[in-house]
């Protein structure tokens, strides 16, 4: 596993990254650093944390939204590297995992 650098909301974070995986923690870090933004230069909130307490929630709430993956399709990690949007929830509670421990490694939320 490597790290990269990313930014989110201007603060650099260093996150570990399995091997071929870079491109899709980039697109990610993408969207919830537009999301975070984007509630932020809304000017209603300027707490990091407010920020991104609100940003998870949009996001949760626009991958609840999206319809249920078809039978086709054999896994959520494999439809997500393949660029598909059906992600299963096994697969969502595996990205809040890694998602915490890197945020209790480096002791801060945002």
């Amino acid at each position: 596993m490597k790290q990269i650098e990313v930014s989110i909301m201007g603060q650099s974070y260093l996150l570990g990254c399995p091997d071929g995986g870079e491109p899709q923690l980039r697109q990610a870090v993408s969207h919830v650093d537009r999301e975070m933004c984007a509630i932020r230069d809304a000017g209603k909130l300027k707490a990091r944390e407010r920020i991104a307490v609100l940003a998870a929630l949009n996001l949760a709430y626009e991958l609840a939204s999206m319809p249920p993956p078809s039978a086709a399709t054999p896994s959520a990690e494999a439809s997500a590297q393949s660029g598909d949007n059906a992600v299963s929830k096994e697969y969502l509670d595996t990205l809040i995992t890694r998602l915490d421990a890197t945020l209790n490694d480096d002791g801060h939320l945002l």
